[in-house]
């Protein structure tokens, strides 16, 4: 057990990191701290937002429990740690994350006349939590080891949160979706061209 923790030291610590932040949130002193360092909402300065969006992935939503955070974290944070390594996946959830805070800015300026525009009180909704940097993490192990069920599996179930609820969270997590489609499409398109040239360089095959 011991060696398996070892195996992914990343998600570890970005548990006790959500643990603690969870904790001091919920202390007279400490839910202002917590806010000013890492509540992202679209109506700050984009600057600003910015800043406060990595550590906006580990502070839990204050109006849900914590515990399913916390196994969000361990769980598909551990999955990736393992099969994609540390940093990649960190940087794998920090693009789900910004994608999802910089369409929330789009989204008002669009207004809620746009198919894919927003009211202008989500302007105003304090947006954090490792929800939608989980559901690009699964989309991409999806795609990456050909278990496309499971990925569309997971697209499903966000579509259907926006068609039942309509919230931001919602709309945030296929923003992330869609930010990892095109990362995915991306990859592989720069593995067909390496293919293409390795093909294309080999020496005929002589008869």
């Amino acid at each position: 057990m011991e060696r398996r923790w070892r195996a992914v030291p990343m998600t570890v610590g970005a548990v006790c990191l959500t643990g603690l932040v969870q904790v001091v949130q919920h202390r007279s002193w400490g839910c202002q701290v917590v806010q000013n360092l890492g509540a992202v909402k679209a109506e700050d300065p984009l600057w600003q937002a910015l800043l406060r969006t990595p550590l906006s992935l580990f502070v839990p939503a204050l109006d849900l429990p914590v515990w399913g955070a916390l196994a969000q974290i361990l769980l598909v944070f551990g999955v990736a740690e393992l099969c994609l390594g540390w940093w990649r996946t960190l940087l794998l959830a920090y693009v789900a994350t910004l994608a999802g805070t910089l369409y929330a800015r789009v989204g008002i300026a669009l207004g809620p006349g746009h198919p894919i525009g927003l009211p202008a009180s989500d302007a105003q909704v304090v947006d954090t939590g490792p929800s939608a940097a989980v559901v690009g993490l699964a989309v991409f192990l999806g795609w990456r080891y050909g278990a496309y069920v499971t990925a569309g599996a997971v697209i499903v179930a966000m579509v259907v949160e926006v068609v039942l609820e309509g919230n931001l969270a919602g709309k945030e997590h296929l923003a992330a979706i869609a930010a990892v489609l095109v990362l995915c499409a991306g990859t592989a398109l720069c593995q067909w061209r390496s293919r293409a040239r390795s093909t294309s360089g080999a020496p005929p095959i002589q008869s």
